[in-house]
C-alpha cells in the first residue's frame, strides 16, 4: 500500500508540466536514435547526458530514461521496413518483421512490434514499482563485503553468460579496470597512472568514453560497410491496428514467456540483446507443428516475442541500478554515472533520500512507454523518411554531436581527443567481436568495486574469508563463483550426459 501512494506521489512529481514536455521531447530524440543505425540507446543517452546538467535531477533522468524508451520502439521501424537493425536487440525483430513488410503488411508489423514493447516495459515497470523497494530495504544491511559481493556477481555473470569467447569478456573488463584505475586513489589520495600529464589528474570520465566506444566506434563500422537503405513504404491505418489488436491476445502465453525471460535477463546483466533471441527462441520451439515451418517468413508471433522479452529486459536493468547501484546493461550504465555526476548515491539510501528523484523516475516509465506507443504509431511515416536521407550527410552530423557533448564535460578540447582514441578502440574491439558491454561496465563501477573490497580487506586484515563471513555475502559470493566457472560447469555436464 505504501508503494500505491508513493507511486500517486510520483506521478504529481513527472506530471509537471516541464516534465512532460521533457518527456516528449525524449520520446522524439529517442525513437530518433533507435531509428539511425549508427546510434543507440547507449550512446544517446550519453550524447546527451552533458545537456542535463543545468536541470534538476529528476527532470533530467525523466528525459534520459524516455531517450532510451524512444530507442526501444525506434529500433524496430527499421529492422521491419528496411531489414536493417536500429539496435541489437532489433536484430531478431527483423527475422519476420521485414518478411511481413514484404508481404505488404508492413502495418501489422510495426503495430504488433510496438504493442507488444508496451506490454514487456509495462509488465517490467510494474515488478520495479512493487519489488524495488523491498530489495532496497533489504540492501541497507549490506556493509563493504557485500557491495563488493554483488559487483563481483555482475562481473561474473557478464563472464560466464557471454554469448562469445569468456576470454575475450575478461580481456574487455580488465581493459575497464585499467581505465578506472587512472587518476586519484580514494583510499590512499595517491596518483596512478597519470603519466605526469595534468589532464589524467580526474581520470578517464566514462561519458567520454561511452561517446566514443558507441558512437564514433559504430560509425566507423557503418561507414566501412557502406549502409544503402532500402526497403518498404508503410502507412498505419486505425483499421489496420485494430485489427492487429484484435489478434494480438491469441499470443498470450509467448507475451508471458517472453516478460519472464526479459525481466530475468534485465535484473541479471543479460541484456536486451540476447533477452530478445531467447525469446524468439522459446516461441519458435514451444509453436504448435504447422507454425513453426512459419518462423523466418512472416509469423507475427515471431515479432510479438523478441520485442516482449527486449522491452522487459531494457526496463527491468534499472531495478539494479536504482536499489543496488548495479547496472544490468549499457544504457543503465550510463544512467548511473548521471546520477553519480548529479550528487545522488544510487542505492537502497536514494529510496530514502530521494523518494520524490526515484517515484517521479517510476512514475515517467508509465507514462513514457504511453506516450512512446502514441508517438510510434502515429509517427512512422516521417521516421522511415529520415533513412531515406543518404548516409554520407548523416554520419557527420552524429559526428559533431558527439564532440559537442565530449566537449561540454569538462569544456577540454582533450576530452575531444579522448572520444576519438576510444572511437578507434570501439571499432577495433566491433571488428575483433570484443564485447563493449563489460569494459563500459568495469570502467564505472571500477572505482566503487576496489574501493569495497579495500574496506572489506581493512576491516578483515587482509582476511579473503570476509566474503564468506555470513549467510548473505557467503550465497552471493558462492553463486558469483559458480557463474564465473559456469562456461567450465556446462562443458563437464555436457560430457557427462554424452558418455
Amino acid at each position: 500500500m505504501d508503494e500505491i501512494q508513493a507511486l500517486f506521489h510520483g506521478f504529481t512529481v513527472a506530471a509537471q508540466p516541464l516534465n512532460l514536455v521533457l518527456m516528449m521531447v525524449g520520446i522524439l530524440l529517442g525513437v530518433l536514435i533507435g531509428v539511425l543505425p549508427g546510434l543507440g540507446g547507449a550512446n544517446g543517452v550519453a550524447i546527451l547526458l552533458p545537456l542535463t546538467f543545468s536541470m534538476s535531477p529528476t527532470s533530467a533522468i525523466i528525459m534520459l530514461s524516455c531517450i532510451y524508451w524512444g530507442a526501444l520502439f525506434g529500433g524496430a521501424i527499421t529492422s521491419v521496413l528496411f531489414n536493417i537493425p536500429g539496435e541489437p536487440w532489433s536484430v531478431a525483430t527483423t527475422f519476420d518483421g521485414f518478411p511481413m513488410a514484404k508481404q505488404g503488411k508492413a502495418g501489422e508489423a510495426l503495430t504488433a512490434a510496438f504493442t507488444s514493447s508496451f506490454v514487456g516495459a509495462l509488465v517490467a515497470v510494474l515488478m520495479i514499482t512493487f519489488l524495488a523497494p523491498l530489495v532496497a530495504k533489504f540492501a541497507l544491511k549490506f556493509g563493504p563485503p557485500e557491495y563488493f559481493s554483488v559487483a563481483l556477481l555482475t562481473f561474473c555473470s557478464f563472464i560466464g553468460m557471454a554469448k562469445g569467447t569468456p576470454f575475450k569478456t575478461v580481456v574487455a573488463m580488465m581493459l575497464g579496470f585499467a581505465l578506472a584505475g587512472i587518476g586519484l586513489d580514494n583510499v590512499t589520495g595517491q596518483l596512478r597512472m597519470t603519466f605526469g600529464t595534468e589532464q589524467l589528474l580526474r581520470g578517464f570520465d566514462f561519458l567520454i568514453a561511452v561517446i566514443g566506444l558507441f558512437g564514433i566506434g559504430e560509425i566507423l563500422l557503418t561507414m566501412e560497410e557502406g549502409l544503402n537503405f532500402k526497403g518498404e513504404s508503410a502507412r498505419m491505418k486505425m483499421r489496420v491496428v485494430i485489427d492487429t489488436w484484435k489478434e494480438l491476445p491469441r499470443y498470450w502465453a509467448t507475451s508471458i514467456r517472453s516478460c519472464l525471460v526479459g525481466c530475468w535477463m534485465g535484473i541479471t546483466p543479460g541484456g536486451a540483446t540476447p533477452a530478445s533471441f531467447m525469446g524468439y527462441g522459446l516461441a519458435k520451439r514451444f509453436a504448435k507443428d504447422k507454425d513453426k515451418d512459419s518462423f523466418g517468413r512472416g509469423n507475427i508471433e515471431g515479432v510479438v516475442a523478441p520485442e516482449t522479452a527486449a522491452h522487459a529486459a531494457g526496463t527491468s536493468a534499472l531495478l539494479p541500478m536504482l536499489t543496488l547501484g548495479i547496472p544490468g546493461s549499457p544504457t543503465a550504465a550510463v544512467l548511473l554515472g548521471g546520477l553519480i555526476i548529479w550528487g545522488l548515491q544510487p542505492g537502497p539510501l536514494l529510496f530514502v533520500e530521494q523518494k520524490d528523484f526515484v517515484w517521479g523516475l517510476i512514475a515517467s516509465m508509465y507514462l513514457g512507454n504511453i506516450a512512446g506507443l502514441l508517438v510510434v504509431l502515429t509517427t512512422v511515416p516521417f521516421f522511415a523518411a529520415i533513412l531515406r536521407i543518404p548516409f554520407s550527410i548523416i554520419a557527420p552530423i552524429i559526428i559533431v554531436i558527439c564532440a559537442v557533448g565530449a566537449y561540454t564535460v569538462h569544456n577540454a578540447m582533450f576530452d575531444v581527443y579522448l572520444m576519438l582514441g576510444f572511437g578507434v578502440v570501439g571499432y577495433v574491439f566491433k571488428k575483433l567481436d570484443y564485447p563493449l558491454a563489460p569494459l563500459v561496465l568495469a570502467l564505472v563501477l571500477g572505482d566503487r568495486a576496489e574501493e569495497n573490497f579495500r574496506q572489506s580487506m581493512l576491516i578483515s586484515q587482509g582476511n579473503l574469508s570476509v566474503f564468506w563471513s555470513n549467510p548473505l555475502v557467503g550465497s552471493i559470493t558462492g553463486l558469483s563463483m559458480i557463474l564465473l566457472f559456469w562456461p567450465l560447469i556446462s562443458l563437464i555436464l555436457q560430457k557427462l550426459k554424452t558418455k
